[in-house]
C-alpha cells in the first residue's frame, strides 16, 4: 500500500518544523515551480492546488513572485496569507493593498486579476474552503495575533 503524499505534507504542515523547513525552501520551491510552468517543486510533483501569484512591489514597483497554494471560488483564485504563522503578513499581501492588479499562473498559464481582500462574510464562508487544502493554516493561525489576510483574485478580463 502506497504512502499518502498529500496526506502526510497536510500532517506535517501543522508542525512548527515544517514552518521553519517551509520558509527556508521557498524561494528555491518558487524558482523551480516557474521554471517548470508549475510541475514541479522542491517535492516532487506537486499534489496540491498551487499558482504563482507576480505583483508589483510597494516599493520596488518591480514584479514579485510569490508560490501559493490556493483554493477556487468560481472563477477567482482565493489565497491566504500565513506567512507559515509568523507574525507579520508576507511581503505580496502589502504588495496586493498597495495596488491589486497581479498576475496567476496556474499550470503554465498565466491570467491578469485584480486583488481584493475578503470582508468578514467572505473570509468567513472562504476558510474553510482554504483550511480543506492544507489544515495547517489554523496551526498558523493560532501562532500569530494578527489576523490572516484573505485576498480573492478575480480575472480581470471574465472567461468566456
Amino acid at each position: 500500500m502506497g504512502v499518502d503524499i498529500t496526506a502526510a505534507l497536510r500532517r506535517a504542515g501543522r508542525t512548527r518544523w515544517f514552518a521553519r523547513l517551509g520558509r527556508a525552501v521557498s524561494r528555491i520551491d518558487k524558482r523551480i515551480q516557474k521554471a517548470t510552468d508549475g510541475r514541479w517543486s522542491v517535492l516532487g510533483r506537486p499534489t496540491l492546488p498551487h499558482l504563482i501569484l507576480t505583483t508589483t512591489g510597494r516599493r520596488s514597483g518591480e514584479p514579485r513572485d510569490a508560490a501559493l497554494l490556493y483554493a477556487r471560488d468560481g472563477e477567482r483564485w482565493v489565497v491566504i496569507g500565513s506567512n507559515w504563522g509568523q507574525q507579520h503578513h508576507p511581503a505580496w499581501s502589502g504588495n496586493l493593498l498597495a495596488d491589486p492588479h497581479a498576475a496567476v499562473t496556474v499550470g503554465g498559464r498565466r491570467v491578469e486579476v485584480v486583488a481584493h481582500l475578503a470582508d468578514d462574510d467572505e473570509r468567513a464562508r472562504l476558510l474553510g474552503t482554504l483550511r480543506a487544502i492544507w489544515p495547517g493554516y489554523d496551526d498558523y493561525d493560532a501562532r500569530t495575533v494578527r489576523e490572516l489576510r484573505v485576498f480573492v483574485l478575480t480575472p480581470a478580463v471574465p472567461a468566456g
